[in-house]
């Protein structure tokens, strides 16, 4: 059961492929990332999404290639916290999946904290499923501050999901 949407104020979200500088964007990909090592090493790779209410940028996806023909990663998403919780992330990753659909690529992963339970509900909302776990990803070694935890969970380990692309398959997803 999904509770009655609260009006935003941002009724006229667009989606649009964003040209701009990347570095305009950096405080929303801090929202996502908590390591400014790993944050440098891709911020400028591959495409950005973004949502819009008229100039206001109100969240942000990339998409990157990987290392298997066809298959895409949201490597970062983040959502400003006025608006989260209004589908927002909900359109931005529904518009990646249509564009990656478009392009022939037919399936996407995404990979987010075991800790950010939040997060995990969101994806598998959005039809992905668990794929794998990464064990010890979150750490100085990667440039993450030791002792980071996310609802009192310690950050250690990463999950990747995925799912097949394009709105028609998320029902098989």
């Amino acid at each position: 059961m999904n509770p009655q949407r609260r009006p935003t104020g941002y009724e006229d979200v667009s989606i649009e492929l964003y040209t701009g500088p990347r570095s305009e964007l950096r405080r929303l990909f801090e929202l996502a990332e908590d390591s400014p090592t790993e944050l440098d090493s891709y911020l400028y790779s591959g495409r950005v999404l973004v949502a819009r209410s008229g100039q206001v940028v109100l969240g942000h996806l990339q998409l990157v290639e990987t290392d298997r023909p066809g298959r895409l990663e949201i490597k970062n998403m983040a959502v400003r916290g006025t608006v989260q919780g209004h589908g927002v992330g909900a359109r931005l990753v529904r518009a990646a999946l249509e564009r990656a659909a478009a392009e022939s690529a037919d399936e996407m992963v995404v990979a987010t904290a075991a800790a950010d339970v939040g997060n995990l509900r969101f994806y598998q909302r959005q039809g992905f499923r668990f794929r794998s776990v990464e064990r010890d990803a979150f750490g100085p070694a990667t440039g993450y501050p030791a002792g980071l935890e996310i609802d009192g969970i310690a950050l250690r380990d990463r999950v990747w999901l995925d799912r097949t692309t394009g709105p028609a398959r998320a029902e098989r997803a």
